[in-house]
């Protein structure tokens, strides 16, 4: 029998046929986004900066999105008098974050916070600590989290307790912390995101991100890093 005679059914045919075929069109997309994402070259592309942390008087911080996952968000980001521009566009189509990274030499022993100074646009970022071997969902080394909050345009500064940060495993809800302790004198990279996710595994509210389904803008500025030295 035509479709004539079977209009509806036939309809949800070449529907379901559209979907799918746009589904495989997205995962090829993602696919070949993957597989030409360099994270070394966006480690040799790395934006220098006279912040410092730990033993590095001057960090180098390169890119990392979710381009790693097939995801299409971009960081375009800058350093001028002593303050990191963290800014681009967050795409929540096929993906949902957006960081930079930079590595230090000789840990943070020694104090037990991260004092940040920072101007947003009204987002909710993140503060990362991690030992720069932080691996995917199954690694044995978290990702350390702390939410950062905005408000549009105002100067902060906020000191984040060691103990405030949350492990993350691979962008994955967070783990419980049980077996996991962030150890200052091994904390090797620091970095600063914008995620779907808050720190503890929640999701990021629309009011503090972003419309799902849509891209958008976003502009962080780091204006000072350091830490805050163990009283007594």
């Amino acid at each position: 029998q035509s479709c004539a005679f079977k209009a509806l059914p036939c309809a949800a045919s070449r529907g379901a046929a559209t979907r799918e075929r746009d589904s495989m069109g997205q995962s090829f997309t993602s696919l070949k986004t993957m597989m030409a994402y360099s994270q070394a070259g966006n480690r040799k592309a790395a934006v220098g900066s006279t912040l410092g942390l730990g033993g590095t008087s001057a960090l180098r911080w390169y890119r990392l999105d979710d381009g790693v996952m097939g995801g299409r968000s971009a960081t375009r980001h800058t350093a001028d008098d002593a303050v990191l521009h963290f800014a681009g566009t967050l795409d929540t189509r096929g993906g949902g974050f957006a960081s930079v990274r930079a590595d230090f030499a000789g840990g943070l022993a020694g104090s037990d916070a991260l004092k940040v100074r920072y101007r947003g646009d009204g987002k909710t970022y993140k503060v990362l600590l991690s030992t720069g071997q932080a691996g995917g969902p199954w690694s044995a080394n978290p990702s350390w989290q702390a939410d950062l909050p905005t408000t549009p345009g105002e100067e902060r500064t906020v000191s984040l307790p060691y103990n405030s940060f949350t492990p993350s495993f691979g962008g994955a809800p967070s783990r419980s912390t049980s077996g996991h302790k962030l150890v200052p004198g091994e904390m090797a990279q620091v970095g600063v995101m914008l995620s779907l996710y808050l720190s503890d595994g929640s999701s990021n509210p629309e009011p503090t991100f972003g419309k799902a389904g849509t891209a958008f803008e976003f502009r962080l500025e780091v204006l000072g890093l350091e830490v805050v030295a163990k009283s007594g």
